[in-house]
């Protein structure tokens, strides 16, 4: 969940009616201010068309039934002063929900009101939601909110600098295998390629497993894939090489992963306490799935 950063933009709203704030899902109608309500809280790291991209895409995206679109704002005499973002999905193969407890901003002269909107957002039992970006000093609040920690840090890989250990071959996303593969990853496939992400199937004799990359710049210099989704992280590293020099032409030398210590047969550096990621509910998330989260869809 980014947060935002302490800004002095002056806002339109500065103060409290106690008695007309109230905490609602975001409607389509409340798109435009919201892009005013996010930049403001968002200045010094994100722009106006970011946030108008990202908005348009939750508005259009497939979303569970009866699961907010966009998620909650808080209001002050009909005008937004706070919101979070949630973007809900199906973790795939299965039809459990989850949701990603995404960007989140509070007028400063309305914080008082933040654990409203928090309530609100993470009320639904049986979604497991996911807080996959917390900032550093977020993270004794997170805990204290019910989180745990599923993934305590990263590996920064180099796979195109491995070799393949069997007869592996990689397929475009929109090609059909001649091997089994799951019902469900095509759709997962060409949903994030809609996304800006890079999808290719890997194949062997016996199956076609689905591989998701959201291009990256780390630090504003590096150029990074991440792993979006696999099925299991040995089957990254079944098909690191072939992967790794499939990105490497593409001009995506790194590949990052989240991860709780070094992976055996993976060549690269463990990175501990690095974007550790948390979950609150009925089921762990594994690793090696981000789709249908704010890393897929915005980049973050």
């Amino acid at each position: 969940m980014v947060n935002a950063e302490k800004v002095t933009v002056a806002s339109p709203n500065t103060a409290p009616n106690r008695g007309r704030i109230r905490c609602r899902q975001i409607a389509d109608g409340d798109l435009d201010a919201l892009v005013d309500l996010l930049e403001r809280g968002f200045a010094r790291r994100r722009t106006r068309a970011f946030w108008q991209r990202a908005l348009a895409c939750l508005r259009t995206r497939e979303v569970p039934s009866g699961m907010p679109r966009y998620g909650y704002l808080l209001e002050n005499d009909g005008a937004p002063v706070g919101v979070i973002l949630l973007i809900f999905a199906t973790t795939p193969g299965t039809d459990m929900p989850r949701a990603n407890v995404s960007s989140w901003y509070v007028e400063p002269a309305f914080r008082s009101y933040a654990p409203l909107l928090v309530s609100q957002a993470l009320k639904l039992k049986q979604v497991t939601y996911l807080n996959i970006s917390a900032a550093r000093h977020t993270w004794p609040i997170v805990e204290a909110q019910g989180y745990k920690r599923y993934s305590s840090g990263i590996i920064v890989a180099a796979p195109a600098l491995q070799r393949s250990h069997e007869r592996v071959r990689l397929l475009a996303a929109d090609e059909t295998p001649d091997v089994p593969h799951a019902p469900f990853a095509r759709d997962l496939m060409s949903a994030h390629v809609g996304f800006g992400c890079i999808a290719v199937w890997g194949v062997t004799a016996e199956r076609a497993l689905p591989f998701v990359f959201r291009p990256r710049i780390v630090k504003g210099l590096l150029p990074c894939a991440q792993l979006v989704y696999c099925d299991d992280v040995a089957a990254f590293v079944c098909f690191a090489g072939p992967l790794g020099r499939f990105l490497a032409r593409r001009a995506l030398p790194f590949v990052i992963l989240d991860a709780n210590g070094p992976v055996a047969g993976l060549a690269g550096k463990y990175f501990a306490d690095t974007t550790p990621k948390y979950f609150r509910g009925p089921v762990a998330p594994r690793l090696g799935d981000l789709a249908y989260t704010e890393a897929a869809l915005f980049g973050i």
